[in-house]
């Protein structure tokens, strides 16, 4: 396997202890949530999953994988789940390995809304509007396009919400410390957010006072099922990923940041954050608790140090966390790793997404024990 070597981090800010919700982290590397298609078709992580995660306890915080409230909700095949007891136990099985192994979770729901297909969840997707994806997506017969999704009643909106919260609820059954709730990249919050997959003209779109309520009632209701202290919250501002194009980026952010203040979750998680762009400040202003970063990393930087870097100086603009993703697929032990300057697993990218064994999942190697003297 191929490796490259990093810089020594040693006094790094970033192997300091910090305090989140209900949980005392050892250090401020965060494992962000990343999608591997490692579950069973119906949903169910296995010891594979289990194996995985207890792999790397070591970072300060894991955000597991998005993880579906519901089944109209899946996006891909091999997509975990937390809405039935099979799924509910797959993942207790898995907390449980991370806690043997002294480590601490949250588990990111993740609703995919318009990202979806009957072939892979056995239902039409709903969105806010019938406004499919532009491009075509994995699905249990292969790669297809998309289909237009259904809509939204006000019933649909209704029903989503409280199975956000149920989900919290089996979340925190399952031994997880916290619940992430996913309003970026494209997915069923986030879609709601923008203008381009948001044309409802009822009290769900329209302005953003109405485009940002989706977001606000799922994240309250979570809050008020778990505590606000066991939830997060993930955004993208201005990505367009999966065809997302918010159109008023600059309004939509501190209206829903506001409009946060009283379910008050224990965090926000910021996606591809650049301390050198002035809406990281301004975000970083407006947002009292604690703040997740997840820089956006070139090849080279991940090859180099994994982001140390670029995160230290996130934590320098503000930042309280730093989450990291290629970085940990490649090292099971990266906290040690980048604490000692030793090197890193070169990554396997042909493994990251829609393959199902443990090959470029369960089998980069960790450093060597210390010899006994």
């Amino acid at each position: 396997m191929t490796q490259t070597r990093q810089t020594p981090a040693a006094g790094s800010r970033l192997f300091t202890p910090a305090r989140l919700g209900p949980l005392d982290l050892p250090n401020r590397l965060v494992m962000a949530p990343l999608t591997r298609n490692r579950a069973g078709l119906d949903g169910v992580p296995g010891e594979l999953m289990a194996a995985h995660y207890a792999q790397r306890a070591s970072a300060g915080l894991i955000i597991a994988e998005g993880t579906t409230p519901n089944a109209a909700g899946q996006t891909y095949p091999h997509i975990p789940g937390i809405h039935t007891p099979a799924q509910t136990a797959g993942w207790r099985r898995v907390t449980e390995a991370v806690h043997a192994a002294g480590g601490r979770m949250f588990l990111q729901l993740q609703h995919g809304g318009r990202i979806g297909h009957p072939d892979t969840s056995g239902h039409v997707p709903l969105a806010p509007s019938a406004v499919p994806l532009p491009e075509p997506l994995q699905t249990a017969a292969g790669l297809q396009d998309a289909v237009t999704p259904r809509a939204m009643t006000e019933e649909d909106i209704r029903s989503t919400i409280a199975d956000f919260a149920d989900a919290a609820r089996n979340a925190v059954e399952a031994g997880f410390a916290g619940v992430e709730v996913h309003a970026a990249n494209g997915m069923l919050l986030h879609q709601f957010l923008a203008r381009n997959t948001n044309l409802r003209t009822d009290a769900w779109g329209g302005p953003v006072e109405g485009r940002i309520r989706f977001a606000v009632e799922v994240v309250r209701a979570v809050a008020e099922a778990v505590g606000p202290e066991r939830v997060g919250v993930r955004i993208s501002p201005g990505q367009n990923v999966n065809g997302i194009e918010e159109g008023d980026t600059g309004a939509i952010y501190p209206a829903l940041l506001t409009a946060l203040a009283e379910p008050a979750p224990a965090y926000l998680h910021l996606v591809y954050a650049d301390p050198d762009e002035p809406s990281f400040a301004e975000l970083r202003t407006a947002w009292p608790g604690t703040l997740i970063a997840n820089p956006k990393l070139s090849r080279e930087e991940v090859a180099a140090d994994a982001g140390t870097a670029r995160g230290e100086r996130l934590l320098a603009a503000g930042a309280d966390l730093v989450a990291l993703g290629r970085g940990f697929i490649a090292n099971p032990d990266l906290v040690e790793r980048l604490r000692t300057g030793a090197p890193l697993n070169g990554l396997r990218p042909e493994f990251l997404m829609h393959v199902h064994g443990t090959e470029g999942y369960n089998d980069y190697p960790a450093l060597p024990a210390p010899a006994l003297v």
